[in-house]
């Protein structure tokens, strides 16, 4: 697959991640309960996944990569989601965004045990480089963040949830080479529908649909849509060509995305030390996606 192909897909993702944090802050938890969002993201996703997979080539799946699918599925869906949004309900935004940071980091050291990658000293600079802009733009704002009921579990519950998309991303890596993405899809979110549904099936029956604005439905379906099932697409689709220790570069990309779309909304204003930590975030990102000349 081309490369820079594999660079827009991942950058969608991280611009659509970015979009999402102050669109799903105004659905949750006043009309969706964070477990029953989680329900319906998983759920709408398997719904698409399934349904574009009818006009795909089908593809044999061997017995043994069900156990692989499985994995990925517990990982990168459901352990994944699921710690995540109960850790950010326990701490802050800002420790739970920095703690995040730490995937980066974690995928380096698993690439390397698991799949044997070799690590330039440059790529470790300039992930350096993005964590150090992404913290400087998330901390920024530490004086107006809400207080934590349970700061310690939720740092916690997000390092777990930053582990366990690194090991998506590294354990995901064989059998995506292997088969398409929309295969590799639909088996990723039908495991993990069946995984989170006990956990968010009392909030979902709890919702009271007749109650939602336009709007509300609007940015329920952006969430469910866009924010699950394609950026998991774009996703899957830069990982069959890009690294994973390249691909999670990205994640510096989210928190700038955010502050442009808190300014355009009227929601936030630009400041010096935004534009520095942005133009560090993208240096980051540029010198760990650079190829090295041969």
């Amino acid at each position: 697959m081309n490369r820079k192909l594999a660079f827009l897909a991942a950058f969608s993702a991280a611009v659509i991640y970015g979009v999402s944090f102050t669109v799903a802050k105004e659905v949750m938890p006043q009309y969706i309960k964070p477990f029953g969002f989680i329900v319906l993201r998983v759920s709408g996703a398997t719904v698409l996944f399934w349904l574009f997979s009818l006009f795909m080539p089908k593809e044999k799946i061997d017995l043994k990569d069900y156990i692989r699918f499985f994995a990925a599925a517990i990982f990168g869906v459901a352990l994944n989601m699921l710690t995540f949004f109960k850790g950010l309900s326990y701490t802050t935004p800002i420790n739970g965004a920095v703690m995040m940071l730490t995937t980066p980091i974690l995928i380096l050291g698993l690439s390397t045990i698991i799949l044997k990658e070799k690590i330039s000293k440059t790529k470790v600079f300039g992930i350096l480089v993005g964590i150090f802009g992404a913290v400087t733009l998330i901390t920024y704002k530490q004086q107006n963040s809400s207080n934590g009921t349970n700061i310690p579990l939720g740092n916690f519950l997000v390092f777990v949830n930053a582990v366990s998309y690194a090991l998506y991303l590294v354990i995901s890596k064989p059998i995506l080479t292997k088969y398409s993405p929309f295969t590799f899809a639909k088996w990723l979110y039908l495991f993990g529908l069946l995984m989170v549904l006990p956990f968010g099936y009392n909030q979902v029956i709890a919702i009271q649909w007749q109650e939602f604005p336009l709007e509300i439905i609007l940015k329920t379906l952006y969430i469910v849509v866009a924010t699950t099932f394609l950026t998991y697409l774009f996703n899957i689709i830069a990982l069959r060509t890009l690294k994973p220790t390249t691909l999670s570069v990205f994640i510096y990309i989210q928190p700038l995305v955010a502050t442009i779309y808190a300014i355009g909304t009227g929601k936030d204003t630009l400041t010096t030390v935004k534009i520095l930590a942005g133009s560090l975030i993208f240096l980051g990102v540029y010198i760990v996606t650079k190829k090295k000349n041969k």
